[in-house]
């Protein structure tokens, strides 16, 4: 590289090729267009979509990065194939068969009023939460849209699937565009979050905020309490994974949301790549995403703070960045609590290690796992 270029330029040349090293050409609109058929033994899994991207037309469930006035929302039904490989996404190719890759077999432009009834119909009918996904940076409407329909099939929880997708660049050089982005974006995910709340037939609003999306979540609960909303956020069940949060950023908005119940979940991890450069960018400030669980001040933060921080280092991450490591970790979680036998791990507030081998959790020096080990 020349001695002259920025450091900046550096760090992101070098995550560029880091990604492209993993990636191969990235999905676009067409994966979206709904198949003649699927097969039988594929599962189909039907998203509900709540987004500040514009849509290329009125009317169509095709969106661009542009930033839409108000909340457009959608319904998608994705089949998952027969042999899909957990954690995987099995991207169709330009003939698209259901057989072997995630296709769409069905979608509908929908309005508010729609949005709200389908969601309250299908909490009524068993699946008593809704789970939200807010996804993070350098990601497209269709990458979040599937992300979200391989998490629901591979964790199968009792949750009507809501993608929450804000108008990102896609690009590893849009890092600024989308923090604007999400900032454009907080209103309408906590009318989003209200709305759900509100919802009779839904017991609790389960909200997953991935790295940049993380920042967008605190940044909407901060606001609901602010605006005294507090029946919205006492509805609220928040995961946030791989934060791209400024620690002391972190600091005032734990201050000001306060203590949860469930206790807020942060899932870490030190050698998370991705945050690594993203501090580097911030003048070497630290990320919560890689927050070292054995400092005895992190430990004690966590309880004073009700805060339920897990390192998820020892789960297979899924990319080379060590940044998507919540994909794999959301499956052997719901393997684990899945057949009611085991209490929920992510009620007590604390800092812990997830041993991926044993699907146990610990403290940085005992094993503190008995709900999950179902002592």
């Amino acid at each position: 590289m020349p001695p002259h270029l920025p450091l900046r330029s550096l760090l992101m040349m070098s995550l560029l090729a880091l990604v492209l090293s993993a990636c191969a050409g990235r999905p676009g609109p067409e994966v979206l267009a709904p198949v003649a058929a699927t097969t039988p033994a594929a599962r189909l899994v039907t998203v509900y979509v709540a987004t500040t991207r514009e849509r290329i037309l009125p009317g169509q469930n095709a969106f661009t990065s542009g930033r839409a006035p108000s909340l457009n929302y959608a319904e998608f039904t994705i089949s998952i194939p027969p042999g899909h490989r957990p954690g995987a996404i099995e991207w169709p190719g330009s003939n698209p068969d259901p057989a072997t890759s995630f296709v769409t077999v069905r979608q509908t432009a929908l309005d508010e009023a729609s949005f709200r009834k389908r969601i309250g119909s299908e909490a009524a009918g068993g699946k008593r939460d809704a789970g939200i996904f807010v996804h993070g940076y350098n990601t497209n409407f269709q990458e979040a849209l599937f992300r979200l329909a391989q998490l629901s099939a591979d964790a199968q929880p009792m949750t009507v699937p809501v993608l929450f997708a804000w108008p990102s660049e896609a690009a590893i050089t849009g890092y600024v565009a989308d923090k604007d982005a999400v900032t454009y974006s907080r209103d309408y995910l906590a009318h989003v979050l209200s709305m759900l709340a509100g919802e009779r037939s839904v017991r609790e609003v389960i909200v997953a905020g991935h790295s940049m999306g993380a920042w967008l979540t605190m940044e909407t609960l901060r606001q609901l309490r602010l605006q005294r909303r507090d029946s919205v956020v006492d509805k609220l069940q928040v995961v946030l994974a791989a934060p791209d949060i400024d620690l002391d950023v972190f600091r005032a908005q734990i201050a000001t949301v306060g203590p949860m119940s469930p206790p807020l979940t942060v899932l870490v991890a030190k050698d998370d790549r991705a945050l690594a450069v993203s501090s580097r960018l911030s003048g070497g400030r630290e990320r919560v995403g890689t927050l070292d669980v054995t400092d005895p001040r992190v430990q004690d933060v966590a309880r004073q703070a009700d805060l339920r921080v897990i390192d998820i280092s020892t789960v297979n991450a899924s990319d080379p960045l060590n940044h998507d490591r919540f994909i794999t970790f959301a499956a052997i979680y719901s393997s684990v609590t899945a057949d009611g036998r085991h209490s929920d791990p992510l009620r007590q507030a604390g800092a812990f290690v997830f041993n991926a081998a044993g699907t146990a959790l610990a403290t940085p020096f005992n094993l503190v796992g008995r709900a999950l080990a179902g002592e």
